[in-house]
């Protein structure tokens, strides 16, 4: 007996086929076998500043051409360097980056900046150090879902970063002297992508101390869908009490007064418990407690926070002396999501001299 199957029915099969496909792609770490993706593999740096095919490796040194002859660069103070302009559909799928002056000031002198698909103000504005997960400017070494840091400031940031057409990244030197970078950006091209997939964006926001009874923005609000990865958090207290009794809150989707997720504390948003322990976990945990200087993030990578309207996301300061106390503490954040473009400008980054103000000393 022969079966009809209505136009209907059969376009939504191939549709169906056509999904699956293309989400099979997403998945490159646990299928490794797969070789048919359709994706072509590149890499930019100083000896393949294009990352075009058969390009890289070619200036010289003194043992003669090809032979390490631009693994660096020096940037001059005040300098901007477009580290990658990349014909798109793409992904970034892993930055490594390291410096020559590794003082605390340097890595929140130096800025990351990344343009996606055309915009003329970046979706990524961030210090180097807190975009590659440490605050304070203190490198110590550790590992997460996010980022990997070396002990001598081997800095390396693993979030996928979609673009359709085009994709621009720069770094500026505002340290005011000059700095060799080393760097490497990993992406692959011939990616399919939704028009409205989201792309990376990044927000770095200090305030030195905080407001009294006004609870420190980890993420202003932000209009259109999108989805929430984690933030990567400093605290420098200004007092010798536990600072973290304060909850984070997510408003989304028309919550005004009241969020919708709110947390119990700020140790228990990093999944730890009775104060901070430098526990530097996968997708969670503390990677500096030391005296008054706290490092500490949570990566909602398997637990996804998704908003489809709107969403702001708080963090309250509030510190324990016999009894709940509010409080003022020096607060920064590198926050991370995806949303698509075009996008809201970013709001505006602290001022160097803010950002680099009672850092961490060696």
């Amino acid at each position: 007996m022969r079966t009809l199957v209505s136009p209907g029915v059969w376009m939504f099969g191939v549709l169906a086929l056509a999904v699956l496909a293309v989400s099979s792609l997403a998945d490159l770490v646990s299928e490794p076998y797969r070789l048919d993706t359709g994706l072509e593999t590149r890499s930019i740096s100083f000896e393949n500043p294009t990352g075009a095919p058969g390009q890289g490796g070619q200036a010289a040194s003194k043992l003669g051409p090809t032979r390490k002859g631009a693994p660096n660069r020096a940037f001059k103070a005040g300098e901007t360097v477009q580290l990658a302009d990349i014909e798109g559909p793409g992904t970034i799928r892993h930055i490594w980056m390291t410096i020559s002056d590794r003082k605390p000031e340097t890595f929140r002198s130096f800025v990351m900046r990344a343009y996606w698909d055309g915009q003329e103000h970046p979706s990524i504005e961030c210090p180097l150090g807190d975009f590659f997960g440490f605050a304070h400017g203190k490198v110590e070494s550790y590992q997460s879902a996010a980022h990997s840091l070396g002990q001598n400031a081997g800095m390396n940031i693993w979030l996928p970063m979609p673009f359709k057409k085009r994709a621009c990244v720069t770094l500026t030197n505002e340290t005011g002297g000059d700095v060799t970078i080393y760097y490497q950006i990993d992406y692959t091209i011939g990616d399919v992508h939704p028009d409205d997939v989201g792309r990376l964006h990044v927000l770095f926001r200090r305030e030195n101390p905080t407001t009294l009874k006004q609870d420190f923005e980890l993420l202003p609000k932000r209009v259109g869908k999108g989805r929430y990865i984690g933030s990567l958090v400093g605290v420098r207290a200004l007092h010798d009490n536990w600072w973290g009794e304060g909850e984070i809150k997510v408003y989304k989707d028309g919550d005004e007064a009241f969020p919708t997720i709110c947390g119990t504390g700020s140790e228990d948003w990093v999944c730890l418990s009775y104060g901070l322990q430098q526990t530097p976990f996968l997708y969670h945990g503390a990677n500096l407690c030391q005296g008054r200087f706290n490092s500490f993030y949570r990566w909602y990578l398997p637990d996804p926070v998704y908003w489809e309207k709107e969403a702001r996301i708080t963090i309250q300061q509030i510190a324990w002396d016999e009894g709940l106390a509010e409080v003022q503490d020096d607060w920064c954040a590198a926050t991370f999501w995806y949303e698509p473009v075009p996008s809201a400008p970013l709001p505006a980054m602290p001022s160097l001299e803010a950002r680099t103000a009672e850092l961490w000393k060696e």
